[in-house]
């Protein structure tokens, strides 16, 4: 499949989650993404959650590495600094994940790059944004979780508030980047224009929460977290997780009568609409009393047959044995010559019925320095010298390791 963004140059200073994860999107859809590392290495190849790492490989730096290039670049060198203006010269898209002002100070912020290649779009992906009193704050999953609202909409009344287990933040606001960045350069490809283009982990945390924040914007009532734990703070009763004999389930919206049907219980047909929101814990508690009496497996065949939605509560164990997301090509598998089999998760949006291809799988530290500087002009000689001068890395080259990808990515095996 031919590359959405084929022929675009990006430049990715970028570290932890939100920064390369909008990378490797643009790199999944063609893009020729340079990851710019300082000497030794990014932060993410060296600290994985559940301290998971496959052979010496962080899990955390291959599940957005792939499809992208590394440069080991000594941005306090004034050989590395130059080497890298002409990277930014020739490029036609910057990434940065660093707080506000931090690439400004270096010399390398929107004005100074923009002076130099007035085309280009730059990306900056912060905590908070650009300007404000919050501006300088550190940004992370988390703490934006915790400010932004998210965690008071979860969990059992009397309970402190409920966090949700991933960084969803921070992959929110590397999609809604990617997403910028390519509406960017559709605009510049109409009328030579480049862009600053601004994302933040908190608008990102914001926009999650579309529908409870605007009913409250609205004037809408959020009710109190429920004792039972089962519905949602501004949803009718029965929205949520219900226990069965031996597990739990999940409901979602059905109306009085259907769920009559479902329970064979006259009371709930008697609950209108408004009653659903108004008396929610009462609707919760009858239907509780019918869920704890039969299995998950019966009460799913159940509410199949009459229609109303549900879902099993999955454990990732289960989940991987859901056919759908062999339907999906959720799980990428490739071979790697260091970590042998690795499996992450995949580009989630198809084009034409097809998942982007594996062109890269996620580099060495350092591995494609030596042929990013030559396409900007640089002899061996010059390289040679900027090595021994502390410029860039070592020689990192891996025989075999960079070979461009034609087969599918589950058949590909690099050797050394």
């Amino acid at each position: 499949m031919t590359g959405m963004l084929d022929g675009i140059k990006v430049v990715s200073f970028t570290h932890y989650l939100q920064g390369p994860s909008c990378s490797q999107l643009l790199g999944d859809l063609g893009a020729d993404v340079v990851r710019i590392e300082p000497i030794g290495g990014s932060y993410e190849r060296f600290w994985s959650g559940a301290r998971v790492f496959v052979g010496e490989q962080s899990v955390f730096f291959l599940l957005a590495g792939r499809n992208q290039r590394s440069a080991e670049i000594n941005l306090r060198s004034p050989e590395g600094e130059r080497a890298l203006w002409r990277m930014i010269e020739a490029a036609d898209v910057i990434v940065e994940n660093f707080r506000p002002g931090v690439l400004e100070r270096r010399g390398f912020g929107y004005e100074a790059v923009k002076a130099r290649n007035p085309g280009i779009v730059y990306c900056s992906l912060t905590g908070f944004g650009p300007t404000g009193p919050l501006a300088p704050r550190p940004g992370q999953d988390l703490l934006m979780q915790s400010f932004s609202g998210l965690a008071s909409l979860n969990g059992r009344a009397g309970d402190p508030p409920v966090l949700v287990g991933s960084a969803i933040v921070d992959e929110h606001s590397a999609a809604l980047g990617a997403m910028g960045i390519a509406a960017a350069l559709v605009r510049r490809a109409r009328t030579g224009e480049g862009a600053k283009i601004d994302g933040n982990l908190l608008s990102a945390a914001l926009d999650l929460q579309l529908e409870p924040l605007n009913a409250h914007l609205n004037g809408g009532r959020l009710w109190d977290r429920s004792p039972s734990g089962i519905s949602s703070r501004f949803h009718q009763a029965p929205y949520g997780v219900f226990q069965t004999a031996d597990g739990w389930l999940t409901l979602s919206l059905a109306d009085g009568p259907t769920l009559a049907d479902a329970f064979d219980d006259p009371r709930l047909a008697a609950f209108t609409r408004d009653d659903q929101f108004d008396e929610r814990e009462q609707v919760n508690e009858i239907i509780g009393e019918h869920m704890r009496t039969q299995t998950t497996a019966h009460w799913r065949a159940r509410l199949d047959e009459i229609g109303v939605w549900n879902s099993p509560v999955n454990e990732y164990a289960d989940l991987l044995e859901e056919p759908q997301l062999a339907a999906n090509e959720t799980v990428l598998t490739f071979e790697h010559p260091e970590a042998g089999t690795v499996r992450v998760v995949n580009h989630p949006v198809k084009y034409d019925g097809r998942t982007p291809p594996l062109r890269r799988i996620p580099p060495t530290v350092g591995q494609h320095t030596d042929d990013v500087l030559r396409e900007v002009g640089y002899s061996d000689a010059e390289i040679a010298r900027m090595r021994e001068d502390g410029a860039i890395g070592p020689d990192r080259a891996v025989v075999g390791f960079d070979r461009k990808l034609s087969e599918p990515a589950s058949s590909y095996s690099a050797k050394r």
